[in-house]
């Protein structure tokens, strides 16, 4: 059974945090050598490569995306933002939801399954500040395509923040006391976040990646999108009817270092990591197109 590779991450990851400048969206030079390496990464595991670009406040701007069985006619999605918001090395965010975009395509064209849906890779630019919540986000770009070019999705998985865990009892906290009666008080679990108008894509996912998972998998439904649901980039799929969720280490809730300075590769754990993509893996290859349970 195909699983993932832990040094494979830490290199990912430890290449991403070492750029300099930080990638923020104002050096485009360190922008160009992630899609390098985001490009160079997939095509070696077989996917066909293709970028995507837009301006933005008077600069380009790229995805990249990665098609496994492009031939397929209806498209799973998963995606992650290489960006980082400031001057800081983006360890968890998001360098770690990166390397488990790169890795999960990885162990998609070394396992080959026979899946009745093709997979589409997207490493996207300007989830961070200034661009949050604008037209201009690189998930809205890539959305919006899909929208336009009518391609049938069956559905949108956004690695968001995957890395930082803790067993520290308290570890964990929450915006509102309901929470804390529902979900654990450690930060060493790993969440599914969704929103009511795709509860049915949300569950399956989430029973199918926390079935035999070597790592405790969360789920949160929220009412609506806003606020604590719409933290990344698949709030934008959402605008065009698209069910997506996100897959989420809690963020600001848990880990101190977020959008710091500190926020560094030796913040994360590798080991959790790995069972997050590989639980994330095994859900993306057993989902069925219209198949919700």
């Amino acid at each position: 059974m195909t699983k993932a590779n832990q040094d494979n991450l830490y290199r990912h990851v430890e290449f991403l945090t070492t750029l300099r400048p930080y990638r923020t969206y104002l050096n485009l030079d360190s922008l160009g050598q992630v899609t390098d390496y985001v490009s160079s990464e997939m095509s070696t595991g077989g996917l066909e490569i293709s970028e995507q670009t837009w301006m933005a406040g008077g600069r380009e701007y790229s995805n990249i995306i990665g098609r496994w069985a492009p031939e397929k006619e209806q498209r799973l999605i998963i995606g992650a933002h290489y960006d980082v918001c400031g001057n800081q090395p983006g360890a968890d965010d998001n360098a770690s939801a990166v390397a488990g975009l790169l890795e999960t395509a990885r162990m998609l064209c070394e396992a080959e399954p026979d899946l009745a849906y093709g997979v589409d890779f997207v490493a996207y630019c300007l989830e961070e500040p200034p661009f949050f919540a604008t037209t201009e986000m690189g998930s809205y770009i890539h959305a919006k395509s899909l929208n336009d070019e009518g391609v049938n999705v069956l559905g949108m998985i956004c690695y968001e923040m995957i890395g930082f865990f803790s067993d520290e009892p308290g570890s964990q906290t929450y915006p509102d006391p309901m929470l804390e009666q529902l979900y654990p008080d450690t930060g060493n679990f790993i969440i599914v976040v969704g929103i009511q108008a795709h509860e049915d894509f949300n569950r399956k996912f989430h029973n199918l990646m926390s079935t035999d998972a070597a790592i405790d998998v969360q789920k949160i439904t929220f009412p609506n999108r806003g606020g604590l649901a719409s933290m990344s980039d698949h709030i934008n799929y959402w605008k065009f009817g698209y069910p997506a969720l996100m897959v989420n280490d809690t963020s600001f809730l848990r880990n101190p270092h977020y959008h710091e300075v500190t926020d560094d590769i030796g913040t994360l754990n590798f080991d959790k990591m790995k069972e997050v993509v590989n639980s994330t893996y095994q859900a993306i290859i057993n989902l069925q197109a219209r198949e919700m349970v």
